[in-house]
């Protein structure tokens, strides 16, 4: 008998051990990037082999490509305009497709300041908010401070945890929730790239009728996943906002409240304005 509760016993350290060591090295590791690819802000573009994508002139990357399909809209437009005299097709007058080919031209070689001024502008929102914060509550308005509060109010350290208590359930918990929420975040930010890159597609794409819709469509994906950051920081604005100093159950239960806020910021966001989804458990897709 005696036998048994002893390996019952080191089973139980065991894997209290290779928690605790699993969870010490999430919130030492990855817990600090999550800000990074979080708030995003014009910096996204310093990225020099980004540059060299993007194209740093007209004749270079992305911009290359764009202003030889500028060409070829222009070809295509000839085309239909002269087959229009044989089918009676309506079709906008030369001049105004013209004019608007020249300023949807003129846009798209300035594509990298437009997206840039474009970043700062939910940059700026979102620093404000955090600003506040700071101000009100005298604190940092971010995830690694976050972590800290969480792991101080639950009380857990190396010698402490152990997973078949209720503190270690929230804790595992939250360990795993915000896991998910690195993983939802890092794809957010890949895809932030890949629609910046194509912004000068997107904007020539409004020199057409027949292709405009590729604009609205790029426009409200970006927008939304540029709008989950301010949402994130009205979270975390509330989260702080609370006092947390009673460290009842409550509080613990309030604190994966708003983990799972963060992890539903995205679906939020797309119930409102749509948008692409970013939720790793979900087929990635698009919500009109």
């Amino acid at each position: 008998m005696e036998d048994s509760i002893n390996i019952t016993d080191t089973i139980i350290n065991t894997i209290n051990t290779i928690l605790q060591n699993l969870f010490a090295s999430i919130d030492n590791n990855l817990y600090d990037i999550l800000d990074d690819i979080t708030f995003i802000s014009e910096d996204i573009l310093t990225d020099k082999y980004f540059e060299k994508i993007f194209g740093p002139s007209v004749s270079d990357g992305i911009l290359l490509i764009s202003n030889s399909l500028l060409l070829g809209f222009l070809l295509y437009y000839s085309i239909k305009y002269l087959m229009a005299h044989l089918t009676f097709l309506q079709l906008e007058s030369p001049y105004q497709f013209i004019f608007k080919l020249v300023i949807c031209g003129t846009c798209m070689n300035f594509s990298y300041f437009i997206i840039e001024q474009f970043l700062s502008l939910f940059s700026t929102i979102t620093l404000s908010i955090r600003s506040l914060g700071e101000a009100l509550f005298n604190t940092q308005i971010c995830f690694s401070t976050l972590i800290n509060e969480i792991n101080s109010t639950i009380s857990i350290d190396s010698s402490t945890l152990n997973i078949f208590s209720l503190d270690g359930i929230i804790k595992s918990t939250l360990s795993i929730s915000l896991l998910s929420l690195i993983f939802s975040y890092s794809f957010r930010f890949i895809m932030i790239k890949i629609f910046i890159l194509i912004t000068p597609f997107a904007i020539l794409s409004l020199s057409l009728s027949s292709t405009s819709w590729f604009f609205k469509s790029w426009i409200k994906n970006l927008f939304s996943l540029l709008f989950i950051q301010i949402i994130v920081s009205l979270v975390l604005l509330i989260i702080f906002s609370m006092d947390y100093s009673s460290g009842n159950l409550l509080v613990k239960f309030l604190y994966i409240g708003a983990i799972y806020a963060l992890i539903k910021a995205n679906s939020f966001v797309r119930e409102f304005i749509g948008g692409i989804s970013t939720t790793i458990s979900q087929s990635v897709g698009i919500r009109r």
